[in-house]
C-alpha cells in the first residue's frame, strides 16, 4: 500500500489566555500513517482531539511539534512547516475537507459552489457542472434550488450541498468531520456510499463519525486518538 500521509511526533495544545494561561493538551507524540485506498475512522471520547487532528492535517491549526507530511505531486510536503502557498496548493489538488457547515459567498448559485473545486483543478465548466448536478441529484437537492444561493436553504440542505462540494473532485486524501450528523437515514446512506466509492477508487479517508455504526460501515480500520494523549 502506498503511504499518502505520514504524521510523526505531532503535538497540539491550547492556551486559555482568559483563564490564567492554562494549557490544555489535545494530543502529544502522535504517530500515524495513512495509505491510498484506506478509510480510517477516528475514535475516542469527546475532547480527545479528533477534530483538532483533522485541523492539524489541513493546516488550520499549527503543530506544537512534529511533522505532518502529505504526498503531493509525488513529493512530501510538511504541512506543519509549509508556506501558505504550499498549503493552499495541497488543499486545492490533494487534500479535501468536508465538515457539517457550509460557508459560501452570497448570491453564488448552489450548482456553481459544488462545481468550483473541479474548475479550480482544470476541469471545463460543462464537465464540472455535470458532475455537480449528478451529486445534487444523489443527495436529494431539488433541481429548482440549483440556481439559488444555499444561504436560503435549510440546515440539512446546506450540509448536503457541502458534502456534494467535497466529493465533486477526486481528492487523493479526504478529511471528514461528522459528515453524516443530522442527516436522515436515506441521505446518510448516500454519504456512506460516496465514501465507499471514493475509497474503492483509491482515495484515502480519515473520518469522525458520531454514529459508531456509520464509522464501522466505512472504515477499513479505526484509530483511537486517546492513545496519543499523555498519561495524567
Amino acid at each position: 500500500m502506498t503511504p499518502v500521509l505520514k504524521i510523526s511526533g505531532a503535538s497540539k495544545s491550547f492556551c486559555l489566555h482568559l483563564q490564567g494561561q492554562i494549557e490544555i493538551e489535545a494530543f502529544s507524540g502522535l504517530d500515524f500513517t495513512l495509505h491510498a485506498g484506506e478509510a480510517v475512522g477516528l475514535s475516542g471520547p469527546s475532547g480527545a482531539g479528533k477534530s483538532s487532528l483533522l485541523k492539524l492535517i489541513y493546516g488550520t491549526y499549527p503543530a506544537g511539534a512534529g511533522k505532518v507530511e502529505i504526498l503531493h505531486d509525488r513529493k512530501w510536503v510538511d504541512i506543519a512547516a509549509g508556506t501558505p502557498s504550499q498549503v493552499m496548493d495541497v488543499r486545492r489538488r490533494t487534500l479535501g475537507y468536508v465538515t457539517q457547515f457550509l460557508r459560501v459567498i452570497p448570491r453564488v448559485p448552489c450548482v456553481d459552489i459544488v462545481a468550483e473545486p473541479l474548475i479550480e483543478r482544470g476541469a471545463d465548466e460543462k464537465t464540472a457542472r455535470s458532475r455537480a448536478q449528478d451529486l445534487l441529484v444523489r443527495l436529494n437537492i431539488p433541481e429548482k434550488l440549483w440556481t439559488l444561493s444555499p444561504l436560503t436553504f435549510s440546515g440539512g440542505e446546506q450540509q448536503r450541498v457541502n458534502i456534494a462540494r467535497g466529493f465533486a473532485t477526486p481528492y487523493p486524501i479526504l478529511l471528514l468531520d461528522e459528515p453524516t450528523a443530522s442527516l436522515d437515514a436515506e441521505n446518510r446512506q448516500v454519504v456512506l456510499d460516496l465514501i465507499a466509492e471514493s475509497v474503492a477508487a483509491g482515495s484515502a479517508m480519515i473520518g469522525i463519525f458520531h454514529d459508531a455504526d456509520d464509522r464501522a460501515a466505512v472504515s477499513t480500520r479505526q484509530f483511537d486518538i486517546s492513545r496519543a494523549r499523555r498519561a495524567a
